[in-house]
């Protein structure tokens, strides 16, 4: 199983002195220090006007990074593709995947904070429509061998080719996945897929019966499945006293960041969206208490490891962690990343191994 660093950028806090642009010098900072420690790849998100995080151009972070770095691979956490135009979008990822030496991994979602869609004039309440289109355009433009053109009910786009094209052919091309209607867009594709833990849970019982959702839903469509992904929140803590400050750093997320973007009213939403309604009344009566493993890797080095080889059982080939969540101070969130890796990552088969022994022998 491989490991990468992942930020929302959550920056939307009371009483927060740390500024926008400090917090996104900190998240670059914090990626070259994943190449350097053996972590196979970066996700970065994308949020705009600080209503959860304040990370607007996860592409340009990440190529900022990319001539300063070796192995990681680039990823957005994720596109939200219904506020862009697809072709922009494809055209951005197959620049970067040229200048990276073809390290780009894309993943793309539609998000669920109607307050970022209003000031683009993207249409919330059609966004599972006009996703599923947009990945159409984008897998076009990367993988058409000449010209291409689309029309739908969203785009009309006349015969035409982007440059440039990207280097790997294909490229890892990944849904995120809340529901089962991200899952039937990513299996009807053959594309792989990306989960939140905690939500896996709430819609599909664990992350193991969502795997194999997503696997069956793959062979339903006549594809070979793909690759699964997770993201997790995650706090190394050797004492009670430290995984407390875990599990209120965690909640001061859910409380003050996710539950703001989640919180509409029924109507407010698509259908496709409902759920979150769900989500909210459980992030509104949310203790401290009640953070479990189906949310955040939380407690000592070998607590997590037991955690993260029942995600190995469960399909999980990837797990991308969740570092700097909750306000956590910049010095401390690169303490845990070192950690990781010389506590946690040996005990699992991956990249890493080989990257550490490397750098040993230097």
């Amino acid at each position: 199983m491989e490991f990468g660093y992942f930020t929302l950028s959550d920056n939307h806090y009371r009483n927060n002195p740390r500024t926008a642009n400090d917090f996104v010098l900190e998240i670059r900072e914090q990626a070259l220090l994943a190449d350097k420690l053996g972590y196979h790849s970066c996700w970065i998100g994308e949020h705009h006007f600080d209503s959860l995080g304040v990370n607007s151009r996860p592409d340009l972070v990440l190529a900022s990074i990319a001539p300063l770095t070796k192995h990681v691979r680039l990823a957005p956490a994720v596109s939200v593709l219904p506020l862009h135009n697809p072709v922009h979008v494809a055209e951005v990822w197959a620049t970067l995947d040229l200048l990276s030496g073809g390290r780009v991994d894309f993943a793309c979602g539609r998000g669920y904070d109607r307050r970022e869609y209003i000031p683009f004039g993207a249409d919330f309440m059609k966004s599972a429509e006009i996703f599923e289109d947009g990945i159409d355009v984008i897998l076009k433009a990367w993988n058409s061998p000449g010209p291409w053109s689309h029309k739908s009910q969203f785009y009309d786009i006349p015969e035409m080719e982007i440059t440039p094209k990207p280097v790997q052919k294909p490229i890892p091309f990944y849904v995120a996945s809340f529901s089962k209607t991200s899952i039937a867009i990513a299996a009807k594709r053959g594309l792989n897929i990306i989960y939140a833990p905690f939500a896996a849970g709430m819609v599909f019982g664990g992350l193991d019966k969502a795997v194999q959702a997503y696997r069956d839903a793959c062979v339903a469509e006549g594809h070979k499945p793909g690759r699964a992904m997770c993201s997790y929140f995650i706090y190394i803590a050797d004492n009670a006293k430290e995984e407390d400050y875990g599990r209120e750093a965690q909640l001061r997320y859910f409380k003050e960041c996710a539950l703001p973007a989640f919180n509409f009213k029924a109507g407010e939403a698509p259908p496709t969206m409902q759920y979150f309604l769900k989500i909210s009344s459980i992030l509104e009566n949310m203790r401290k208490e009640d953070l479990s493993d189906k949310s955040i890797l939380l407690g000592t080095p070998q607590q997590i490891v037991d955690t993260l080889k029942r995600v190995e059982a469960s399909g999980v080939e990837e797990v991308i962690l969740y570092f700097n969540v909750g306000c956590k101070p910049h010095n401390l969130v690169k303490e845990q990343m070192h950690r990781f890796m010389e506590q946690v990552a040996p005990h699992f088969q991956g990249k890493h191994n080989a990257r550490r022994l490397a750098k040993a022998a230097e």
